[in-house]
């Protein structure tokens, strides 16, 4: 089908799998029941594999709103994103940018919060979502000559693929997420990962962060399943903590290409791992 050809990540994220998707594939199985992904982010696994039933989580309520929108209002916010507000300027992009600063940032439409995220997205630096304490966006102008924040085609795909599934778009943490699984059904993990070093640890993609806490946390749901009958794979970093807490499954290094950092020279190939627990 034609539209099917243009369905893509519709936003650059943070920790994209876009660059290991040829190594996902390779260990991904070819058949279950439901798909299920706790941390969806830009949602390159998702969109590549095009599952027709599956739960998708974040909890970042703002992605999550936009995907919402995308599926049920796309011409709206496409339309909303026409408007002259949305200029590819430093004066338009810090009004915009500005908003959840303000008290009445709540009574924004859904259509109007989701337009921000995608503008903001495409015109901010490096495409990199960033927010402070308060969960404030707070990354720079970027100073791109065309920035295409305006993809209609891509769009109009993905809402039709998301209205085209049996699929749950959900906004709750990673464990409540996967409250109603079965032994039939396969996950895929891409959390925030575990940092290679203290200065590595981007803490910026939501408020609240994600800690070692919550990596063990994220281990001790991967047990629970495994003594269900439920397959996982799991992306993160190659780290030794990552490496002794999944100790009892198969480890698998790969390389991913990273472009999203604000140290150009950091940039570039990074050792990361799967971990699944199925042959």
């Amino acid at each position: 089908m034609v539209m099917y050809k243009f369905i893509q990540p519709t936003l650059k994220w943070v920790g994209g799998k876009r660059q290991l998707l040829p190594q996902i594939e390779e260990y991904f199985p070819k058949d279950f029941s439901r798909y299920y992904e706790p941390f969806v982010g830009g949602g390159a696994v998702l969109f590549y594999f095009k599952p027709d039933n599956a739960v998708v989580n974040d909890t970042n309520p703002e992605l999550i709103n936009y995907y919402k929108v995308v599926k049920h209002n796309v011409e709206g916010l496409i339309e909303e994103l026409k408007k002259d507000k949305y200029a590819n300027d430093k004066a338009s992009f810090y009004k915009i940018r500005e908003l959840d600063r303000n008290d009445n940032y709540d009574s924004l439409s859904d259509i109007e919060k989701a337009a921000r995220i995608q503008f903001l997205n495409k015109t901010c630096f490096n495409g990199l979502y960033r927010v402070n304490s308060k969960g404030e966006f707070n990354t720079p102008f970027g100073s791109y000559k065309n920035p295409n924040y305006i993809n209609e085609e891509v769009l109009r795909a993905v809402s039709y693929y998301f209205n085209s599934i049996d699929i749950e778009i959900l906004n709750v943490d990673f464990e409540q997420a996967l409250k109603c699984i079965q032994n039939t059904d396969f996950v895929y993990f891409d959390p925030p990962y575990d940092p290679i070093s203290e200065s590595a640890n981007f803490t910026g993609y939501a408020k609240n962060g994600f800690n070692k806490d919550d990596q063990l946390r994220l281990r001790d749901l991967c047990d629970k399943l495994d003594e269900q009958g439920v397959r996982f794979l799991l992306s993160n970093s190659s780290t030794e903590f990552i490496y002794k807490i999944y100790n009892k499954y198969e480890i698998i290094p790969v390389y991913a290409r990273r472009n999203i950092n604000s140290d150009a020279s950091k940039r570039g190939d990074i050792k990361e791992v799967l971990v699944k627990n199925y042959d």
